[in-house]
C-alpha cells in the first residue's frame, strides 16, 4: 500500500465513476451545526452566493441550498454529477468544472465550500483559483469526516480499512489543510470540531464501504 502519492494525482476526475450511487445513499449528512457555523455572522443565507467545490453527489449542496444559499455545484466526475443533478433541488446549479478551475468571473463568490474534498485538489493551483472568485471578504470552509477511535468497534473498522486501502489519505484533519496553513492566500484560519454520529445496519455499512474512493468495488 502507498500512503505517500497526492491523492491528485491519482485521477481524482474518474476515481468515484463506480460509486457514485453507493456515495448518496450511504455517505453520512453533515451536522446542522457544521452548516450554522459556516454561516454564522455572514449576510443573510438568500444573499449568499456559494461554490461547493468537488460537490459529489450534492449531499451538502442540498443543505447549503436548504438554508436559502444560492449553490453553484462544481463537480467534474461525471456519475457524481448526475447522480447530484437527479436529487437536485431548487437554489442549486449544477456545473462542469474542476477545483483548478472553474471558470467561475472573478469576485464573485461570498462563500467557498470543500466537503470531504479538497484532498482531491492540486493545492497552489486551487488556491489561487479560489481566492480569484472569492469576495475579499469571503469565506472558505473546508470540512471532514473523521472517525471516533474511542469507540472500540469504530476503531476497529478503521483499522479493516487501512488494511485494505490502495492509497489512503491522511486521516489527521492538520495534514489535509497543511497546503491552506502554508499558502499566502488565506491568512485567517479557524478550526472547529463537531460529534456526529451514523447509525448503520450491516447492509448499509457495507454500502458505506463501498462508496470509498480508496477500496475496490
Amino acid at each position: 500500500m502507498n500512503f505517500t502519492t497526492p491523492l491528485y494525482k491519482l485521477n481524482p476526475l474518474t476515481r468515484f465513476s463506480d460509486k457514485a450511487e453507493n456515495y448518496t445513499k450511504y455517505r453520512p449528512i453533515y451536522p446542522t451545526a457544521v452548516i450554522d457555523k459556516i454561516l454564522e455572522n455572514l449576510t443573510s443565507p438568500t444573499q449568499i452566493v456559494a461554490a461547493d467545490i468537488g460537490a459529489g453527489t450534492g449531499i451538502s449542496a442540498r443543505l447549503l441550498a436548504s438554508r436559502g444559499v444560492n449553490v453553484i455545484a462544481i463537480e467534474p466526475n461525471p456519475a457524481m454529477r448526475n447522480v447530484g443533478i437527479k436529487d437536485t433541488v431548487s437554489l442549486i446549479e449544477w456545473k462542469d468544472r474542476t477545483a483548478e478551475a472553474t471558470n467561475l468571473p472573478e469576485a464573485s463568490v461570498d462563500l467557498i465550500t470543500c466537503f470531504q474534498a479538497f484532498h482531491w485538489f492540486k493545492p497552489e493551483s486551487t488556491l489561487l483559483e479560489f481566492r480569484r472568485i472569492l469576495k475579499s471578504q469571503g469565506r472558505l470552509a473546508i470540512v471532514f469526516q473523521d472517525l471516533n477511535r474511542d469507540d472500540e468497534f469504530t476503531k476497529v473498522y478503521g483499522e479493516l480499512i487501512s488494511q485494505a486501502a490502495n492509497n489512503r489519505p491522511p486521516t489527521d484533519f492538520s495534514s489535509k489543510i497543511e497546503p491552506v496553513r502554508k499558502s499566502s492566500e488565506f491568512k485567517y484560519i479557524d478550526c472547529y470540531q463537531f460529534p456526529d454520529k451514523q447509525q448503520l445496519d450491516l447492509s448499509s455499512l457495507i454500502g458505506l464501504v463501498k462508496s470509498i474512493s480508496f477500496i475496490s468495488s
